[in-house]
């Protein structure tokens, strides 16, 4: 993967021990719903599981410390949305396994590579990048011209799907994304999070009980800010702050609120660490 570009954004991630408390009318409302996260963009809202959401957010950060346009990530997502629901499912037709239905037989790599989410995610995009034009060219066909599916008009089922969720994993546009989650049940763990986020090419620093992560613009940070959100519920993830703004996990979750607190240009989540 290319080297991440220069970083202007701060990215801070905080560990505290033990669940927040339930904050809010509007959260107690939210506890009787399964957990969801809903994406804003363009007048238009998409809603996923977290599980969907946490595989988006994948494709949507690497395409950001890649250098891609936000089309790339649009790309990916209205494709996997197609072939496994944003899920990384372990079957398939043939041999074809993971995110974007991947066939180790025709060299997109070993069965543990493909159903490896972000090793999955670069090959699409190296492969998208070998197709002349994919800037500019119909999604649908670009996608085809990857994968080269069965079905090969399906991908155009969700377009929209992929363009509003790109938009906001991508950070083109912001506080879009809200998830109202399970009540935390176990700690998190900030040292394994930095790691995982260092993954990325993110500079992503533990200090304590608190990971500090560096992102390269504002577009950047943001699409950090959106895969700490959508995987909160399996990282333990309580709050994430960035440019003014907070999300909560237990309040109004699927809201960002200003936040005095939220140095300019930084992110911060806080995390449930062991005691």
């Amino acid at each position: 993967m290319p080297a991440a570009p220069r970083l202007v954004a701060t990215v801070t991630l905080v560990a505290v021990a033990g669940a927040a408390g339930v904050v809010g009318a509007s959260w107690v409302a939210q506890t009787l719903r399964d957990p969801t996260c809903e994406f804003r963009a363009a007048g238009q809202e998409e809603t996923m599981t977290p599980e969907q959401s946490a595989n988006a957010s994948t494709m949507a950060l690497i395409a950001v410390q890649r250098g891609l346009a936000p089309r790339a990530a649009t790309i990916a997502i209205a494709t996997s949305i197609q072939e496994s629901k944003l899920r990384n499912i372990a079957y398939g037709d043939a041999d074809s396994l993971g995110l974007f239905q991947q066939r180790p037989s025709q060299g997109w790599g070993s069965e543990d590579e493909v159903l490896n989410a972000v090793y999955a995610t670069n090959a699409f995009y190296d492969a998208l990048l070998e197709i002349e034009g994919w800037e500019e060219g119909v999604i649908t066909q670009v996608a085809q011209s990857v994968q080269r599916s069965a079905y090969p008009d399906a991908y155009a089922d969700h377009e929209w799907q992929g363009r509003v969720m790109a938009s906001v994993l991508t950070g083109q546009t912001t506080g879009g994304l809200g998830c109202s989650l399970d009540e935390s049940s176990r700690s998190g763990d900030a040292t394994a999070l930095a790691a995982e986020l260092q993954a990325f090419d993110v500079a992503a620093n533990a200090n304590g009980g608190s990971v500090t992560v560096e992102a390269g613009s504002d577009s950047a940070a943001w699409a950090v800010a959106g895969w700490a959100v959508s995987h909160a519920q399996a990282r333990e993830i309580s709050s994430v702050q960035l440019q003014g703004q907070a999300w909560h996990r237990d309040e109004d979750p699927m809201t960002w609120l200003p936040s005095d607190s939220a140095p300019t240009g930084s992110t911060t989540v806080i995390v449930a660490v062991n005691p």
